[in-house]
């Protein structure tokens, strides 16, 4: 079963619920504008699964609501701030907009984010800066998060460390690449198992050296109620790309593990760091050359003859196709899905009654 709901019911259900948790109002609008806007992208992953997780994770410390960030170094261009495990929406914005800052009084800046919350899609990063006119590259690893095989292991050594790149364009939408070092993101492998979409075969690999699509190596036996712990299974996810892909998820720790002081997989407490680099194209030379640069291999790329039927994309097309077809018809959420969120609304006291009402509403 599927349910459907609409983007602005879905995010008042989210707002209502870390309202109850505990969150103040501005920080409830930031975590369902954003936990939506994954879903609304197609990136469900990061998306609304997350809902549970980010209850529990409230109620027991270890994320924690309406977080200032701490500045610990603050030069012109450069930036360290420390977001003491706050919630990756609230502490990651203000990470962001602090490079936006600095790079726009000084051309290029680069922040170092440590102890962060969940952080979420980090394309919604890339395309803040690039919104802002920015090219901006981010570096993130995910501490205590042992999931990932490196290449030619089957032991767990690092997380699924994103990768996001975000491009201006003067003339449309702003390119971003956005994607985990591993096969799948672990919350793809969450809402695969959830009863969404299945994982590709190989994307993990079992204690014996087998490939596999099975999440269940990834989480193991699940308690009734509870959230899966990727920590449990006794498999691992696998690095893309072979051996390219382990080394740039061993670069992540480095960077936004070690460099910032965040941790990393092999630390005890659960935490993003995000080392972010932030470029305005003007102190390159002419902002009309780089867009009208940008704008030309655009055209140029996409206009490669297909292997196939399909199309040649570019980095964030599928996922602005996406966002205009889930605002038009509703995002669909596994039953799976929707029934951890009606478990955590139930855990802040919110009963299945208002959750109906909330969505009817629409």
């Amino acid at each position: 079963m599927t349910v459907v709901i609409q983007a602005d019911r879905l995010e008042a259900l989210i707002g209502e619920i870390f309202a109850a948790a505990g969150c103040s109002a501005p920080e409830c609008e930031r975590i369902a504008r954003r936990l939506v806007a994954a879903n609304l992208t197609g990136h469900d992953s990061h998306g609304v699964v997350r809902t549970q997780l980010y209850v529990e994770s409230l109620a027991h410390g270890a994320q924690v609501a309406d977080v200032t960030v701490e500045l610990l170094v603050d030069a012109d261009a450069f930036a360290l701030v420390d977001g003491h495990y706050g919630m990756g929406q609230t502490v990651g914005e203000q990470a962001v907009q602090l490079g936006i800052d600095k790079a726009r009084a000084c051309g290029v800046s680069v922040i170092g984010l440590r102890h962060a919350g969940h952080l979420g899609r980090i394309g919604d990063w890339a395309q803040m800066a690039a919104e802002a006119g920015l090219v901006s590259l981010h570096f993130v690893n995910v501490a205590a998060s042992r999931l990932v095989a490196p290449f030619g292991a089957v032991e767990r050594r690092m997380g699924t460390n994103p990768v996001a790149i975000g491009v201006p364009r003067s003339d449309g939408p702003p390119l971003l690449l956005d994607f985990a070092t591993s096969v799948v993101a672990e919350g793809k492998a969450q809402v695969a198992l959830r009863g969404g979409a299945p994982l590709p075969m190989g994307a993990l690999v079992s204690p014996e050296g087998d490939l596999t699509d099975d999440p269940a190596v990834l989480y193991g036996d699940i308690p009734a109620g509870s959230v899966p712990n990727p920590l449990r299974g006794p498999g691992a996810l696998r690095a893309m790309g072979d051996h390219k892909g382990s080394g740039l998820s061993m670069m992540c720790e480095i960077l936004a593990g070690v460099l910032t002081g965040s941790g990393t997989a092999n630390d005890k407490r659960f935490c993003n760091g995000m080392l972010s680099i932030y470029l305005t194209p003007a102190v390159f030379g002419s902002t009309d050359d780089f867009a009208a640069g940008v704008r030309d291999y655009v055209e140029w790329f996409a206009s490669a003859r297909p292997a196939g039927e399909g199309e040649v994309l570019t980095p964030g097309e599928p996922e602005r196709r996406r966002r205009i077809e889930r605002l038009r018809d509703g995002v669909p959420l596994t039953e799976g899905v929707w029934e951890s969120m009606r478990t955590a609304a139930a855990q802040v006291g919110i009963d299945a009654d208002r959750l109906d009402e909330l969505v009817a509403s629409g």
